[in-house]
């Protein structure tokens, strides 16, 4: 098996991404986080590296429960800021308020 190419280096890989993920939620830039939602390639295991090891088994599972937990976090932090700049964009062109008018006459 090729090394570069084994399942400890797979899991490393994707271990990055998700920290590379959570950096980006914690440093709170929407332009960035977005971005991270707008990433459209899937992960797709790759076919010549066989069966996961059993003794990886738990190390993956415990990847995948990160991996859920981040992306739940990054969808809900993109649907926070797109009701934000909704709401922002509703504010900046909605009508302007009447202003009140006073008549110095008497009664």
């Amino acid at each position: 098996m090729d090394d570069a190419r084994s399942w400890p280096v797979v899991l490393d890989a994707l271990e990055g991404d998700v920290y590379e993920a959570e950096e980006t939620l914690a440093r709170g830039r929407a332009d960035e986080i977005a971005a991270w939602g707008r990433r459209s390639t899937d992960w797709i295991p790759p076919s010549n590296l066989g069966p996961l090891p059993d003794d990886l088994r738990e190390r993956a599972a415990r990847l995948l429960q990160h991996q859920l937990a981040v992306a739940e976090a990054l969808v809900e932090r993109i649907t926070q800021s797109q009701k934000q700049r909704d709401l922002a964009a509703r504010m900046s062109y909605a009508p302007t308020r009447p202003v009140a008018s006073f008549i110095d006459r008497a009664l």
